[in-house]
């Protein structure tokens, strides 16, 4: 076997342990930054959410929260991410309105276009012209009496569903 891919293999294998010397912390704006170096001195260790290795720092439970004095100052932070994240929601609503409407749009185009042929199709039945199909045989057989009303009330199903 060759070395150059032996080399790749183990670089390859080796990724995922560099990748786990991370640290993660949430920093005073209320964001979590993720870095290969320590945080600031000013960063609480309260914040910090993981440190190399893999080890999670102790995060305080979600029932202290409240308890502590410094709950209540992150609240204005809390608000402008708060309004951000609205933004970030109303924008989302109104790309999914737009995408229904698109939608809504595009089945309205496609049952207007089943209403034309099913139109045309019933006048030339109701011509009463000599109409041929395709058996599944691919031989071509005229329609008889039977077959061509069958296809005429067929025809006025769809008229009834898509012409209105």
């Amino acid at each position: 076997m060759k070395f150059a891919p032996l080399c790749v293999l183990a670089c390859a294998f080796a990724l995922p342990l560099a990748a786990s010397a991370q640290w993660q912390w949430i920093d005073n704006q209320g964001k979590k930054v993720f870095s290969d170096q320590p945080p600031t001195a000013d960063v609480p260790e309260k914040n910090i959410l993981r440190r190399p290795g893999g080890k999670a720092a102790a995060a305080a439970p979600a029932a202290e929260a409240p308890k502590t004095d410094s709950a209540a100052a992150p609240a204005p932070k809390a608000a402008g991410v708060d309004k951000e994240l609205e933004e970030k929601a109303r924008k989302a609503e109104e790309a999914e309105k737009a995408k229904r409407a698109a939608e809504e749009q595009k089945v309205a185009k496609a049952k207007a276009d089943n209403c034309n042929r099913a139109r045309q199709g019933k006048a030339t039945m109701d011509s009463g012209m000599r109409v041929a199909r395709m058996n599944d045989k691919g031989e071509r057989e005229i329609m008889d009496d039977q077959a061509r009303a069958a296809e005429q009330r067929r025809l006025q199903d769809v008229i009834n569903a898509d012409c209105k």
